[in-house]
């Protein structure tokens, strides 16, 4: 948010009270509290102005909470995240030029006395780990401002009736420095430069609006910034003043984290454990997704014709999802199928389920007038309300709708209770859909909420109460959502996508630069609508996209007003789904283990190259390709002529599907046909590779390849093989030394063959010793 008029001067309307000095400090063993003069000359005038202050503490070892206040008697209202926190190694220093407080191996150093360039007095909170400079708040940095535009006249105390208080901070931008995340975001990967606000919103993939808004960014030079706030919070990158980075919150406090790490997994496993890690998701989630679309026509018979497609084109389907008009129309929700599509729903379900079919159904938060629950639910108080009293309506998506207040203990237990109803039936997960355009005013809500605040918390109560009901039917390890909207701490409640993309080469691209800001927002298991949700892909980009998202997470063929079975394509798409469905579910071994790392951890499974290569100066831009897991690289196609320019950092890598050798350090262009595009694995990587290509979920263990990857002399290399169940069944390790290469296993699994090259060696014990 910008309230300066360039450098010096402050737009009209708008008065400003910088920290300028330390004036005092107390600490009790957690807590650092230091009180901030605004003006060098408080120490002899100090009847009347304003003072902020500020209280560090530390939830976790290696995180500093400061909080900046002016009015510390404001209260805040609900609803706040829920964060966690544990015993922190805390500690304060003192002497007559510093103070330091620090949490870990990070520290917050105060100067007690000190001057800017001008040799004025000037503020220095500086931030450093492991004893290395990561970011300062120096000069004009924190400041408490008084909008007082449209104030109606000025009281007493020269502030005007209906001024608007904020508090900002700045912190300094390093030379080279980049920022990242504030959630899924589709604009430029790197956020410098752009001007971003904590505002849930429906507005596509093509816009700068975003569905899932995280006040946390991540930067390049070794720290994190979470603002504790689910309010709408601007962030300002090198754009109010280009040396530095600013985020500023509406009240009279404002508490942000700084985290530190040694490496970006340190970071975000440092800031996933604050705000709450992701569940493991159901190995059958893995597989192939495939939707009616939305606004399409179907019945029994035209969603038993598409399984049956599949079938006899012999591609995998895992997951059948009905999307809107299961129900009937203006009649969301109901939770009731429309009987005259689906005289036999219960029947139906059990038909699929013999097939080996998991059930999907839409949902959202909004009870449309016309459905038979509106009633109910008005006056039983299950519905955001008005100030009068009266339900909170609109006709903008489900005539005469109301909301659903998850702000009421017993308006979830009800909504639950519908949600049980359709599980026992045959249901097994729900896509989430929706819970942006949450209205802020003349509202109230059951608990007194803000609405402001939550505007962009309604998803996390929406979406965490919908998994909770699943987890407690199907029990831990077997719940999922697909989820579009969500905050900070909703990565907890996994699948979610990247919402409504379209049919063209640019929003593939943007969908992937979304995925890449979520991902370095907490969030582990990402997907996306394969070939795009508005218009109708070509064959050509379907294709292409087909590749892409089988290397996601959790992979969906879904549209709006068209199918997107691969056959209503041409002939050659269903062979190109078939190819990368049946690779992706040979390579369960390793993608369940990293999924098992994102549960533990907090390490995405879509990762930036930034996050792998943080020291490599080349991937620092890079948003056309990523990493899927820690060990293999993907570059997905762009266009049409099948033509990639990608960049290999270094080390020597190995195509997974082509054997070719890439010497890193460059960048390479290549063409591909649509059975190949840019898959690489990392030198030292042992890659499990399972038994089966028709199902995600089956046993790892059984009959399972390991490839040895490059591994170089003396060189050591471990991975762990996971059970379909969430848990490492073995450590399977390979040594290189004096011309052998020695694998042990911590358990003996049947038919476990490893590969070096073209050889196969079947390991029948715990130990394998190859002559090279």
């Amino acid at each position: 948010m910008n309230f300066q008029n360039g450098e010096w001067v402050l737009k009209k309307g708008i008065t400003a009270t910088f920290a300028q000095a330390v004036n005092g400090s107390k600490f009790d063993g957690n807590k650092l509290t230091v009180y901030a003069w605004v003006r060098p000359d408080m120490a002899r005038y100090t009847l009347g102005g304003p003072m902020l202050t500020l209280e560090l503490t530390a939830p976790a070892n290696n995180v500093i909470g400061v909080r900046v206040t002016h009015f510390k008697g404001t209260k805040e209202r609900r609803p706040e995240y829920e964060l966690n926190s544990e015993t922190a190694d805390v500690s304060c220093i003192e002497d007559d030029q510093t103070l330091i407080f620090k949490s870990g191996e990070l520290e917050a150093r105060f100067a007690k006395f000190s001057s800017d360039a001008a040799g004025q007095g000037g503020w220095d909170l500086s931030f450093y780990g492991d004893g290395k400079y990561l970011t300062r708040s120096g000069n004009r940095s924190i400041a408490y401002y008084l909008d007082d535009r449209g104030a109606t006249q000025l009281n007493d105390f020269g502030a005007g009736e209906g001024s608007r208080s904020y508090i900002q901070q700045q912190l300094d931008l390093q030379v080279g420095e980049c920022l990242y995340g504030l959630g899924e975001r589709f604009g430029p990967f790197v956020k410098n430069g752009q001007s971003i606000d904590m505002w849930m919103a429906d507005g596509g993939t093509g816009s700068e609006q975003a569905y899932k808004n995280v006040p946390f960014y991540f930067s390049n030079k070794g720290y994190g910034i979470f603002v504790n706030s689910p309010s709408d919070v601007n962030f300002e990158f090198a754009t109010v003043k280009v040396e530095r980075a600013c985020f500023t919150l509406q009240g009279e406090s404002m508490q942000y984290y700084v985290i530190y790490g040694k490496s970006p997994k340190d970071i975000l496993e440092r800031y996933t454990f604050l705000t709450g890690r992701p569940a493991l998701p159901p190995a059958w989630s893995f597989g192939l997704w495939l939707s009616t679309s939305f606004l399409t026509d179907y019945d029994e018979k035209t969603v038993t014709s598409f399984i049956e497609g599949m079938a006899q084109r012999d591609i995998p389907l895992h997951v059948f999802h009905f999307d809107c008009y299961w129900m009937k129309g203006n009649h969301w929700v109901d939770f009731e199928w429309d009987d005259e599509q689906f005289p036999d729903p219960k029947g139906m379900l059990e038909r699929y389920k013999k097939r080996g079919l998991r059930i999907c159904v839409w949902i959202n938060p909004y009870i449309a007038q016309q459905s038979r629950l509106f009633d109910e639910a008005a006056e039983k108080g299950y519905l955001i309300k008005k100030t009068d009293g009266s339900v909170w309506q609109t006709d903008m998506w489900q005539s005469g709708m109301g909301i659903v207040d998850f702000t009421n203990p017993d308006a979830r237990k009800w909504y639950q209770s519908k949600l049980e109803g359709l599980m026992d039936m045959g249901v097994d997960c729900f896509k989430t859909d929706f819970g942006e355009r949450i209205p802020v005013r003349d509202v109230a809500y059951y608990d007194g909420s803000d609405p402001l605040k939550m505007h962009n918390y309604y998803t996390h109560l929406y979406n965490k109460t919908v998994f909770e009901v699943i987890e407690r039917k199907r029990g831990k390890g077997d719940a999922v959502v697909f989820a579009r909207s969500g905050t900070a701490g909703t990565q907890q409640f996994p699948v979610h996508w990247g919402g409504d993309n379209s049919g063209t080469y640019p929003s593939m691209a943007e969908t992937l630069r979304a995925g890449l800001s979520l991902a370095l927002s907490g969030y582990g298991f990402w997907s996306h609508d394969i070939g795009g949700f508005e218009a109708t892909a070509t064959a050509d980009l379907y294709k292409r996209w087909c590749a892409f998202g089988l290397f996601s997470s959790h992979s969906r063929l879904h549209g709006s007003s068209s199918y997107r079975v691969p056959w209503t394509f041409d002939d050659e798409a269903s062979e190109v789904l078939r190819h990368f469905v049946k690779l992706k579910c040979k390579l369960m071994p390793y993608i369940y283990a990293q999924a098992i790392y994102a549960h533990k951890y907090g390490a995405p499974i879509l990762r930036p190259m930034v996050f792998e290569f943080p020291t490599d100066p080349a991937v620092s831009y890079l948003d056309q390709q990523y990493m899927f897991g820690d060990s293999i690289m993907v570059a997905p196609i762009f266009n049409s002529e099948g033509i990639v320019t990608f960049y290999v950092p270094h080390g020597k890598w190995t195509g997974l599907l082509n054997g070719k050798i890439y010497e890193g350090g460059r960048y390479y262009t290549e063409t591909h046909d649509y059975f190949s595009l840019p898959v690489l694995v990392r030198a030292s990587t042992l890659l499990p590779l399972g038994s089966e290509d028709d199902r995600p979920d089956y046993d790892y263990t059984k009959d399972l390849t390991v490839r040895i990857y490059e591994l170089e002399n003396d060189a050591e290399a471990s991975v762990d093989i996971p059970t379909a169940e969430g848990t490492f069944a073995a450590r399977i390790t390979a040594i290189k030394r004096e011309g052998k290469i020695t694998v042990t296993s911590t358990k003996t699994l049947p038919g476990l063959t490893v590969e070096i090259g073209d050889k196969r060696y079947n390991m029948t014990g715990k130990e394998l010793v190859i002559e090279l």
